[in-house]
């Protein structure tokens, strides 16, 4: 790796001792299953096969698992057909990645014969469920992390592992729009670069190529988009998935969608999900924390974009959710005096 020279001026942002553990779990290892959470989005798929790939370029037996099906607007990375929701064998290492606990793991998580033994996160709410735990709350990404770690881990990078890890900033930062992004993003966006990652392809793919299923999913939602002063919200059913004839688990990435509505400081997104449970995404203006809303459901996440996953009727979930989220305007408005612009 050729590193960019600006990036000599940062400090891996976890502890030493488990940043050496996990260098020394990884040397041993030979078998080894990665996961990432549930309704995967594209900083979850990224890390999970940057990480991957760069194990296999090192000589590991690598298995890709998620508990639910991945976007297939990521299918263009290497190892994207490999994902599976139901891993078979016996693993030497257990990775969790960009999980903020270990309930978001899914049922693949409830299935694991032990607790992960590394953990590589960047969510403030993460309690820092495995083994041994490389959280960086300051990084914008999970991917982000995994990339300034390869070196210290003593993993290489590839071109194809630098385009995983591309995608998995690239998503997380909204393109580069979140507060969360700092110089030492830009500067390991270098080092992807460097190592052969088009910073101008992946962003396209990432960003506006779309299955014509996805789309169809989109307008199930947009017809029923609601504003009402500064929020704006939709849902998605089973039904409009059926009629979609959408593949996926989550909302397709329509909650960036509903965050462009310049009218609203809060876009929600209501997805029902199979067993009686809902998926909420937040996504706020800085000044809004939504990571304390998706608390109050049992979630978490970041200031300005959280979910939570929560169990009750469609109706029953958006009744709640709402009336939590419009608490929270009301008490933002109450402290500011007047309105944002």
């Amino acid at each position: 790796m050729n590193p960019s020279p600006f990036l000599a001026l940062f400090r891996p942002n976890v502890a030493e001792n488990h940043l050496a553990a996990a260098r020394q779990r990884v040397a041993r290892a030979q078998r080894v299953l990665l996961l990432t959470h549930v309704n995967p989005d594209g900083d979850a798929i990224g890390s999970l096969l940057g990480l991957g790939l760069a194990l296999r370029a090192a000589g590991k037996q690598v298995t890709f698992a998620c508990s639910d099906v991945a976007p297939d607007n990521f299918r263009f990375l290497q190892g994207f057909a490999e994902i599976s929701q139901e891993p078979r064998g016996e693993y030497d290492l257990i990775v969790a990645l960009d999980a903020a606990d270990l309930g978001r793991l899914g049922k693949l998580g409830k299935q694991l014969p032990r607790l992960p033994d590394v953990m590589f996160d960047h969510h403030a709410t993460n309690p820092s469920f495995a083994t041994i735990n490389l959280l960086d709350v300051q990084a914008a990404s999970t991917a982000e992390l995994i990339t300034e770690l390869l070196e210290p881990l003593g993993l290489p990078l590839t071109r194809v592992a630098a385009e995983a890890l591309l995608v998995g900033v690239i998503t997380d930062t909204m393109g580069f729009r979140t507060s969360s992004t700092t110089a030492k993003t830009l500067a390991l966006v270098q080092v992807l670069m460097q190592a052969g990652a088009s910073l101008p392809e992946l962003y396209d793919l990432a960003f506006f190529k779309r299955s014509y299923y996805t789309v169809r999913l989109w307008g199930q939602g947009l017809s029923r988009i609601k504003l009402e002063e500064r929020l704006v919200w939709t849902s998605l059913t089973l039904a409009d998935k059926a009629a979609a004839q959408y593949p996926g688990s989550g909302d397709g990435d329509l909650i960036n969608i509903l965050s462009a509505v310049r009218e609203a400081e809060v876009a929600v997104i209501f997805t029902e999900r199979p067993e009686n449970k809902v998926k909420v995404s937040w996504r706020a203006v800085p000044g809004v924390d939504v990571a304390k809303l998706a608390a109050l459901f049992g979630g978490g996440g970041h200031v300005a974009a959280a979910g939570a996953e929560v169990t009750g009727t469609l109706a029953e979930v958006e009744t709640a959710v709402l009336a939590a989220t419009r608490a929270v305007l009301k008490n933002d408005r109450n402290k500011n005096g007047a309105k944002r612009p």
